[in-house]
């Protein structure tokens, strides 16, 4: 099954949001915005430790898919031509010792030029297609976050880097579980495909009704639940690492860019 990609609903463009949310005029979750555009995940850390993120995560490239790294200044040239990770994403995470400490709109106080920023492929850029392909999103049609959950899925260990996968969970129905998979692997440096499906506590999930992240997402009568690797996973592991300093999107919040989900089929 190929996704259809075709057919969009008039939406702003990315630049437009990116602009309203630099003026601090949007601050909502970003799922459903800006439906045919890939959105980013966003980690901030100091260059002592950006090395061994990088390797990081490339030995975990389904749960963390980086598709930018932003050495020098804070300005984004794969994305977006010059969008500015210090104000163009809704809402960010500010951590200490591994400690949430504040959820601010603009992270310029913030800023050294020691900073690394990486932009990691998030599973909102499939959602378009699961949609086309008759597959409705339920906390997209109620404007919700994503439900997000802490797993025992261990990640392969780098360089002192180490922790478990964070996933997200979007109800379909039984019929539909198969294409669910097919869609969604095109989308590889998206998480591609499921990594579970039923089963919560399978993988660690103890009350499927209670999201350590985003929205709690009522599973229906013949729905299956299905988990995709989660770009809140760096956050996951930089909180147990205890890292002295790092600044995360905050879940759900992301950076929206002006590359088509199309440019990253296969």
């Amino acid at each position: 099954m190929r996704a259809n990609l075709s057919k969009r609903r008039k939406a702003m463009t990315p630049k437009e949001l990116r602009a309203k949310i630099a003026k601090g005029e949007f601050s909502r979750p970003t799922a459903g915005e800006c439906p045919g555009y890939i959105q980013m995940n966003m980690v901030a850390l100091p260059r002592q430790y950006a090395e061994g993120f990088e390797a990081f995560a490339k030995a975990n490239s389904k749960a963390i898919p980086v598709l930018e790294i932003v050495k020098e200044g804070h300005h984004t040239k794969i994305l977006a031509d010059r969008a500015d990770l210090l104000t163009e994403i809704p809402k960010y995470n500010i951590l200490r010792e591994g400690v949430l400490v504040e959820t601010v709109k603009d992270i310029t106080p913030y800023y050294t030029p020691d900073l690394v920023f990486f932009l990691i492929g998030c599973s909102f850029s499939f959602e378009t297609a699961l949609i086309e392909n008759g597959m409705p999103l339920r906390h997209v049609d109620m404007q919700k976050n994503v439900a997000m959950y802490n797993t025992n899925v261990r990640l392969t260990p780098v360089e002192g880097f180490e922790g478990e996968m964070v996933v997200s969970m979007r109800p379909i129905k039984r019929e539909k579980v198969a294409d669910a998979y097919e869609v969604t692997g095109h989308f590889p440096q998206m998480h591609g495909a499921p990594i579970h499906s039923g089963t919560p506590e399978s993988i660690g999930i103890g009350d499927i009704t209670r999201p350590d992240y985003g929205d709690p997402i009522e599973i229906k009568e013949g729905e299956v639940p299905l988990f995709w690797p989660c770009g809140v996973t760096p956050q996951n592991v930089i909180t147990k690492m205890k890292l002295p300093f790092a600044i995360t999107h905050a879940p759900g919040h992301m950076f929206v860019t002006d590359r088509k989900d199309s440019e990253y089929y296969e």
